[in-house]
């Protein structure tokens, strides 16, 4: 891989396009003129500008605006999506009003940070959305905001909505309002959501897992339903402190040879950026478990880990089993003190069950 010399742009999320476009549609709801740039404050006092891609007053009374997201250099899905916002004038103390638009979803599950039935615009863009109108108002705003992604119910079957039971569409986000690019923020979120979901459902096991492989082969394991597997992907450490504070009666880490090495060797991060498989570290649990010396120098010479634990195999070393027990203690030490059990499941490629502790 190249080395990355640029600084990576920040982008704007969805909570802030949509903060700028209702701000917008409001201003000209009062004075008949759209603001084009508008600019908003953000929570941490920054004031972006943002380019309408329409705008319009609409032949009911109300106005509509949209911009289009940009995320900067983060791989978001909603990159490029158009946030468009209507605004309509509500009789004086109504406060202000939200609704999901098209491609916009609502909440049909419990332990969100918004109860179900109510559309997915989460609290702090709704504060910054509220903050942006009494802003242009001079006082308390009364107004209903209805905020529209077009293509947003396709878009969010790349996310993790419909299985924290946000259907029919994306969730408006973010609480700074700021994209930090390939921020790990955003997952760690969608994780400890999804432990909020499994916990106000009384599920008593969830299951995190490395990737799509060992989420598969664990569901069907241990019969567990959706909204009890936590896309987990490299941040076991995170999952787990969230967990320690949260807790749930059982909670399994399924992933696959490399990753849960690494787990047994203490790392709490699994990213390939904090490193690989440490070879000669995994040849000496093979001399713990009867390897010879030939066949540790072997292990520890190994291309891959893979390679390592084929090698392991054809000798007759149980390196799986010796894994997946080192990674529960090192997992069950993260959960210490509270009431959450760990076991640990390591699985092959093709998803067969390899080890289990």
């Amino acid at each position: 891989m190249s080395r990355q010399d640029e600084p990576l742009r920040r982008g704007w999320t969805t909570g802030a396009c949509a903060t700028a476009a209702a701000k917008a549609a409001y201003a000209a709801l009062r004075t008949g003129a759209f603001p084009d740039p508008v600019t908003i404050t953000l929570p941490r006092g920054e004031q972006p500008a943002f380019a309408l891609a329409e705008h319009a007053l609409l032949p009911d009374g109300a106005a509509m605006a949209a911009i289009v997201k940009d995320a900067g250099d983060d791989p978001d899905v909603t990159h490029g999506a158009l946030i468009r916002v209507a605004v309509r004038l509500l009789p004086r103390g109504s406060g202000v009003a939200f609704a999901a638009g098209e491609g916009v979803g609502t909440v049909t599950l419990p332990g969100l940070p918004l109860p179900p039935g109510e559309p997915a615009i989460n609290p702090a863009p709704r504060a910054m959305i509220r903050a942006a109108l009494a802003e242009v108002a001079g006082g308390e705003p009364d107004a209903r905001v209805e905020v529209s992604i077009p293509g947003g119910e396709r878009i969010a079957q790349r996310t993790m909505n419909p299985r924290l039971g946000i259907l029919g569409g994306l969730s408006i986000l973010g609480t700074t309002g700021v994209v930090v690019p390939y921020s790990c923020a955003a997952w760690i979120h969608s994780i400890q959501r999804g432990i909020d979901v499994a916990r106000a459902l009384g599920l008593v096991h969830v299951a995190g897992a490395t990737g799509s492989t060992s989420e598969a082969a664990i569901a069907r394991l241990d019969g567990l339903p959706e909204q009890a597997l936590i896309d987990m992907g490299d941040f076991v450490g995170g999952m787990l402190k969230y967990l320690r504070a949260h807790p749930v009666p059982r909670v399994t880490v399924a992933g696959g040879l490399a990753k849960l090495t690494k787990l047994a060797q203490g790392r709490l991060d699994l990213h390939s950026r904090r490193g690989g498989v440490d070879l000669p570290a995994l040849a000496e649990l093979a001399r713990d478990l009867g390897a010879g010396e030939a066949l540790a120098g072997e292990i520890a010479g190994a291309n891959t880990a893979l390679e390592a634990f084929t090698l392991a195999a054809q000798a007759g070393i149980a390196l799986p089993d010796a894994v997946a027990r080192r990674a529960r203690a090192v997992a069950q030490g993260v959960v210490e003190g509270s009431p959450v059990a760990v076991d640990v499941a390591l699985f092959g490629r093709d998803g067969t069950l390899l080890a289990r502790a």
